[in-house]
């Protein structure tokens, strides 16, 4: 369906959110690290409870709430799968960063999840675990790397997709229940989002 163009209302109790979707079809050039002490580890096969934990310290202020509903058999058939790879930014022996590569279609890598704990957004870590992912998407077969954010995530986020070489080619209105007002999330989540009900 195509939306009108104008004012279309959502009801109460829902969020809609401008989704964009990005790609690039080649590797791109190396960019430098930023200093730091940053690494990565990756999480053979990731505990429920670690990784429901790190998703909602990386996700819950840009209202990331796919995985918060699922069950534990749910989520378990997803980041337990093959073709699926799970990674922690560490810093100071602490997990402050999310990765989540699928390469689970043929000559494709998404990056599923994405982000950094508030207090390392504007460290440079964002773009440490950038220049990993991109490492570890174009390691293999890949002829296309691509992903998705939106309007609920952070303001710079399409800024620095497109600077780590990310190409905008769609764009969708997503709209879902509100996670605050059924539980997943704490009423307190994503302050820029305001909650109608």
């Amino acid at each position: 369906m195509i939306l009108p163009d104008g004012y279309s209302d959502i009801p109460a109790g829902k969020i809609a959110a401008v989704v964009t979707h990005l790609e690039m079809t080649a590797r791109p050039a190396r960019r430098d690290d930023p200093p730091g002490t940053w690494t990565l580890r990756k999480s053979d096969t990731p505990a429920l409870a670690w990784y429901r934990d790190l998703h909602r310290r990386v996700g819950e202020d840009w209202l990331w709430f796919s995985r918060l509903r699922m069950s534990d058999t749910e989520l378990a058939a997803i980041i337990h799968a093959a073709g699926i790879e799970i990674y922690a930014l560490v810093v100071d022996g602490r997990d402050e960063g999310l990765l989540e590569l699928d390469f689970r279609e043929p000559g494709q890598c998404e990056l599923v999840y994405f982000g950094v704990t508030a207090s390392m957004i504007g460290t440079g870590a964002a773009r440490f675990l950038m220049n990993r992912a991109l490492e570890r998407a174009w390691s293999g077969d890949v002829r296309r790397v691509w992903l998705h954010t939106c309007t609920f995530d952070h303001p710079s986020a399409v800024a620095f997709y497109q600077r780590s070489g990310f190409v905008p080619f769609r764009r969708q209105i997503e709209i879902a229940d509100d996670p605050r007002l059924d539980g997943p999330a704490p009423r307190t989540a994503a302050k820029h989002v305001p909650i109608i009900e």
